[in-house]
């Protein structure tokens, strides 16, 4: 089945800030913040496969990165006038989507902020995180999705794995959650970014991480990529979903990170 169409949303002024969710894309739990940064900033909220127009109205085959990416930058080339450039947040599968945006089209962007990307292709125990994301699949396969999503809860936390609790709330495989988990999930994590090209655009890059995912598995990733990439490395209020969590002071901490990058505000 062909992607559905993509969908953005506009609010506020200034310069224009692309905002890249996480999950399959739907801006679930972004308005707080993204009402915030509208107050300095023209946000444009990407819903790559159009999940907040409403439910789906057929299935979606696996994603691709590259693909969203590109959505990704034929919206700026669309939204920006000629000699103009954006800043972009991705967070989570989004991050993964930024990373790749700035490797592969890197002309019409000033900085990128990438919080918590579960790339996990870099890390030293790459396998065994391959090995609990197949399991994810498996358990999804075998016992449903919410107990999938327990397993992966459990993954990225680094806690031990005994099976789902005797009950988890189902998840329908046509919810933003349930595309995430049967088409997003794998592709997106076993894709590997481009280091080099990071590195080469390292001054327009930070990697971004949340104080209470310290020692958790997108915690790691981001730290280790920044490391490798040259790129800088900044901590943000809350964990994996901390945009959600703290929307105002998250907001402003990459205000914060923006106004302070090269070529900034």
């Amino acid at each position: 089945m062909p992607d559905r169409r993509s969908h953005h949303d506009v609010r506020g002024s200034g310069p224009v800030l692309l905002v890249v969710p996480g999950g399959a894309g739907h801006p679930m739990g972004l308005e707080g913040a993204t009402a915030r940064l509208a107050e300095r900033f023209t946000v444009v909220t990407f819903d790559p496969l159009g999940l907040s127009l409403g439910p789906l109205d057929g299935p979606v085959g696996e994603q691709r990165v590259e693909v969203w990416s590109d959505k990704a930058h034929r919206l700026l080339d669309s939204l920006l006038p000629d000699g103009e450039s954006a800043y972009v947040f991705g967070s989570s599968s989004g991050g993964i989507v930024a990373l790749d945006l700035l490797a592969r089209h890197p002309g019409r962007l000033r900085h990128v902020v990438a919080h918590e990307p579960p790339s996990l292709a870099v890390l030293p125990d790459a396998v065994q995180q391959r090995a609990m994301i197949a399991e994810v699949d498996e358990t999804g396969r075998a016992r449903g999705l919410g107990a999938a999503m327990a397993r992966l809860q459990a993954g990225l936390v680094g806690r031990a794995w005994d099976g789902p609790p005797a009950s988890v709330p189902e998840v329908d495989p046509g919810t933003p959650m349930g595309v995430f988990l049967t088409q997003v999930l794998r592709p997106f994590t076993s894709h590997t970014p481009d280091l080099p090209a990071l590195k080469a655009r390292s001054a327009r890059l930070t990697l971004g991480a949340g104080l209470d995912s310290r020692g958790q598995l997108p915690y790691r990733t981001a730290a280790l990529l920044a490391e490798l990439s040259g790129a800088g490395f900044a901590e943000f209020p809350g964990g994996h979903i901390g945009v959600v969590e703290h929307p105002v002071l998250f907001a402003d901490r990459l205000t914060a990170l923006f106004t302070g990058a090269a070529g900034g505000l």
